[in-house]
């Protein structure tokens, strides 16, 4: 038996989430259910990162233990069953004791926004269509990384036990016409890069202020903060593990 290693991409408009819930159709259960036809009994991967509906991922990982000994291209063979709005990009062997979710050690995410209509944008990045203090953005992000407590940007019903993160990384740029938020960090609680990304809009529009944004932060109640920004502007960019992982 080894522990094998999937690197997957997924359009997540074509998915209920990442997440195995039921026979709702997920990016799991679709790799679940190619793995099972594959090997002709059933077969359950572990996941590395969570996403929401309509959440798009560059890399996501998931591992699974297969005992049967094969010598068919298995990238191929699964990417030939699976919906079209998933592909697996990779497959490694890793050691037994590997979890692609607790042997993370970052993930990166980045949220695109767009202000004039584009119809190769639509489900691909959020359109925003007002005026927005750049500068005040900036400052936002900045304040971000001087934090490690984040319950105020945890949505309710998390499986969540500390709200304690890590941030490394917390900027705006400009990329094209687009606006994007890039962070990156240890871990993430659920809807929290939606509710950085939909407070901190509401500072570019004048609505709060930064001392409101630094208040909401330091309050830990959810209620306080603003996650009405879609899931179809986030992406799960990268998700990094410690130097010999894949060797």
């Amino acid at each position: 038996m080894a522990r094998y290693l999937f690197e997957v991409m997924y359009d997540g408009t074509q998915f209920h989430g990442s997440q195995l819930q039921g026979e709702t159709p997920t990016v799991q259960l679709a790799l679940n259910s190619t793995l099972s036809t594959i090997f002709r009994k059933p077969m359950g991967t572990y996941g590395a990162s969570r996403t929401d509906e309509g959440v798009h991922a560059l890399c996501n990982y998931y591992h699974i233990d297969i005992e049967d000994t094969f010598t068919f291209d298995l990238v191929y063979r699964v990417n030939a069953m699976l919906p079209f709005g998933l592909a697996v990009k990779k497959v490694s062997i890793v050691a037994d004791t590997f979890n692609a979710r607790f042997d993370a050690i970052a993930r990166r995410y980045r949220y695109r926004i767009y202000a004039r209509r584009n119809p190769f944008l639509q489900d691909r990045a959020f359109f925003y269509p007002f005026s927005l203090n750049e500068p005040a953005l900036h400052e936002t992000a900045a304040i971000i990384k001087e934090y490690t407590q984040f319950q105020s940007f945890c949505k309710r019903r998390s499986q969540s036990k500390t709200y304690n993160c890590t941030i490394m990384q917390s900027y705006w740029e400009r990329n094209g016409e687009e606006l994007q938020f890039i962070v990156e960090g240890n871990r993430f609680l659920r809807g929290m890069v939606r509710g950085l990304v939909g407070t901190q809009l509401q500072v570019a529009r004048g609505k709060i202020t930064t001392d409101d944004f630094r208040a909401i932060i330091a309050a830990q109640d959810c209620t306080k903060a603003f996650f009405d920004v879609p899931g179809h502007g986030l992406y799960l960019e990268n998700i990094e593990y410690p130097a010999g992982t894949f060797e």
